[in-house]
This record gives structure tokens, sequence and C-alpha cells, in this order.
């Protein structure tokens, strides 16, 4: 305050006052509050939760009577690992500002985390009871797995002690299954995606009976993928019996509750998948075994049963009634054994006549002469076509010779021409033409070219 001295009194000035618009000084305070609370952490419990369709989140931090406004905005949400719910009480870390539209003060939350219980538990809980509700649990949605399945299709990391888990078991069991392996990564973010993937894949192609999930274990953020909303739907939607093998025996993920069937471990899985071809091997191996003890059985009582018979008076007069017929079958096979002997050796016999003649009949003489005969027909046949173009060939130059003398060509040899016309009329008389007409002359040998200079 300025001071001054007057008739020996001191005064004090007043200051100029400095007014604010409503604007500027909302905007001051959100700058000083910015600059000093630039990353803060608060705790609180979620009241007022709102998601907007724009992917922002809105919800109130209270903690006693005193509460604070809090947004987080889509870029941080879509990381989150859990669902805010009213209730739930929460870590939060951002900078404070002023919504200047309300002349509110708010956090701008950059990270959420649940007090107490963490972020992948109350994910896991929340996408649970989510599920539970839709009945994707149900047991009588839940698809038999296949007696005894042809082809095995297995989702999991090509890499993967899972897989060598599963393929030991299969060819120590059953090396007659058929394998279909589809690679997809079991951990990050590609995870999800990628087991989607090869669920979807099996399903269009229709080339599997079963299929596993596969991925050994490991702590709650490894099996993270495998409590994923779009794997546990395309489980739930998928046509084709769905075993779940994530983790070991204490671990559990959304993918084993909707999963047509649970397996503890990945080997378990293969064992379970094969289960019934061993308790089919066995009961067929408990059904021979009561089926040769109830044969034996029934052979040892009939075998009493017909002692008792042999010895009946009736059984010994059948006896010698087959006896007598046993007889006569002998008695018939031996004539015709004996019939038959003798018919085998008259046609030896004959073919032995046989043999003899051909080894006599020497064919080689038998083609000479056909050979000779042959010859002679073919040079008769020669020499009277030679007679018949000889003939021919006269006659033809005879019709050749009286051609010739009757040819106009001919009659040229002797000194006469051809004359025509300039239109190729062959001239006979001198009216056909009139002086200064071009015609042309044939001769022997060769055409002159002339004109006619006048007519007599």
């Amino acid at each position: 305050m300025a001071e001054r001295e007057q008739l020996g009194l001191s005064f004090e000035i007043a200051a100029t006052r400095k007014i604010w618009s409503v604007a500027s000084l909302v905007s001051a305070a959100r700058t000083s509050l910015e600059r000093e609370y630039t990353d803060v952490w608060v705790e609180g419990e979620i009241s007022n939760f709102r998601g907007a369709d724009s992917g922002h989140l809105y919800f109130t931090l209270k903690d006693g009577d005193a509460q604070l406004r809090t947004v987080m905005f889509r870029t941080q949400a879509r990381l989150l690992r859990f669902r805010p719910a009213d209730g739930l009480r929460v870590l939060a870390r951002g900078r404070i500002t002023i919504y200047e539209s309300r002349g509110e003060m708010q956090l701008m939350a950059e990270y959420l985390e649940p007090k107490g219980a963490g972020a992948l538990q109350i994910a896991f809980e929340q996408l649970k009871a989510k599920l539970a509700a839709e009945g994707l649990f149900d047991a009588a949605r839940k698809k038999p797995i296949p007696a005894l399945p042809r082809r095995i299709g297995v989702v999991t990391s090509s890499k993967g002690a899972a897989l060598q888990d599963i393929l030991n078991i299969l060819r120590r069991r059953h090396e007659s299954v058929g394998l279909l392996i589809f690679p997809a990564q079991v951990q990050g973010e590609a995870a999800p995606s990628e087991v989607r993937a090869g669920i979807a894949w099996f399903n269009r192609a229709r080339n599997v009976d079963v299929i596993i999930v596969a991925r050994g274990g490991g702590s709650l953020e490894d099996l993270a993928a495998f409590n994923d909303e779009g794997i546990a739907r395309a489980i739930a939607s998928s046509q084709i019996p769905v075993i779940s093998a994530v983790g070991h025996e204490t671990d559990f993920t959304i993918a084993d509750f909707v999963a047509d069937l649970r397996a503890p471990t990945p080997s378990a899985a293969a064992e379970l998948v094969i289960e019934s071809k061993r308790q089919i091997e066995d009961r067929v191996l408990g059904l021979q075994q009561r089926l040769g003890r109830a044969t034996r059985y029934k052979l040892l009582m009939a075998r009493q049963a017909v002692d008792e018979w042999a010895r009946h008076a009736a059984f010994a007069r059948m006896r010698e009634f087959l006896g007598r017929r046993q007889q006569r079958v002998d008695d018939l096979l031996y004539r015709l054994a004996s019939a038959e002997g003798k018919i085998l050796k008259q046609y030896r016999s004959r073919l032995d006549v046989a043999s003899a003649r051909v080894r006599h009949f020497d064919l080689r003489r038998q083609f000479a002469g056909m050979k000779r005969d042959l010859d002679g027909r073919v040079a008769a046949l020669v020499a009277a076509e030679r007679t018949v173009l000889s003939s021919r060939r006269s006659q033809l130059e005879q019709a050749e010779g009286r051609l010739h003398a009757l040819s106009p060509l001919s009659i040229l040899e002797r000194g006469y021409a051809l004359i025509f016309d300039s239109a190729g009329r062959l001239v006979k008389n001198s009216a056909q033409v009139e002086p200064g007409d071009e015609l042309a002359a044939r001769l022997a040998q060769g055409r002159l070219g002339l004109r006619v200079e006048k007519k007599e």
C-alpha cells in the first residue's frame, strides 16, 4: 500500500480492483491446478459410473462425504483389464483439471486399478458372471465328445510343450488317429484373435471330429488370453465339440467353463479324447473272456448230455445204422476210385497213340510242297499280268498316233498358222476383220502379232 504524509496524518490509498470474467477465472484456476497436480494418485469408491457410446468413461470417486468427478477417455479406457462398476474401490492415477463448462474440478484418469483384488481377477469374475447369466456355462448346451474320433484338431503354439505332450500321448496310445494343428499364439495381445481364427477355421473346413484348445501352465497374466470374451463365444458357437486344456489342474479360465469338456492339462486332454477307445477295448476284452467262459461251460454241459444219450439203447441202434451206411459209402468210394483209374488208363493210352502219330508226321515237307505250288501260281499270275499290260500299251500307242494325226497342232507343223482377232476368236473369213485391226497368229513354234493393212 502507498503511503502519503498529509497534514501530519498517514493515509492508505485503496488498491485498484481487478475484475475477472468467469471464463478467465476458471481458465486461470484450471492452469494453476494442472501445473500443481500434474501426476496424482487418488483412492476412492466408484459411484455414478457411466460408459458413453464414444468409449469414454465417466464416474465419481467418493471417500466419505468428499467426492471427485473423474473422466477416462477412450484411449486409456481400452487398456483396462476390467470393467469399472459402482461400489468398486479403485486407485486412479491422472491429473487434476477443471471442466470449464460446469466449473467443476475433475480428475482426468490415465490409469485405473482395483484396490485389493487384481484387475485381471475382477475382469475374470465380471466376464464369468456375464456369460453364466447368458447360459453359456449350462451343461444342456454342451456337446458330447465323439467316442472314436478319426481326426483331432489342435489350436496351440507350434513350439510349446503342450503340443509335444499331446503328440506323445497320442503316439503311445492311439497311433492311427489323425491330427491337424492350427498354430496360434497363446500369450500376448494377438493370442485371442489367433485362437478364435483356429476354431473358426476348423468349423469351416469340417475336417476334424473334436477340437483341443491347449496351453501350458502359467500365471493369471499368462493365461489372460483364454479369459477373452471373444474366445468364449467362439467356443460356444462352435459346431464341433471343443476341449479346453489350458494351464495346470489348479488353473481355471473362462474357456474351461464354456468348453464342452475341461481337461486339467494338455496331456489329460489327449487321454480324455481317446479314453473311449481304451474303454471299448477293455469292454471287448471283458466280453471275449466272458464269451470264452460261457462257451467252455456250454461245451462241457453238452458233452455230459451226449454221454448220457450215448448210453441209451436207441443210440446203439443208431450207431449200427450209421455204421452200415458208412460201409456202403466206403464201398461206393472204392468202386468210384477203380472206375476212375480205368478211365484214366484208357485216356493215357489214347494220348500215347496220338503222340506217336504226331511225332511221325513231318509238317515241313507239307509246307515245302505248298510253297512250291504257291510259287508256281504266283509266277503264272505275274506272266499273265505282263501279257495284259503289253497288249494295253500297244493299244494306247496306236490311239495316241491317231489322236496326234487329227490334232490341229500337227497341221501347224506343216507350215500353216491359226489367225485370231483381238477378242481371241479364230478368223476364218476376211469379212471378220477390218483394216487396222490387230490380229494374232499361232505358229507351230510361237506367236506373231499382225495388223490388217487392206482387204482383197
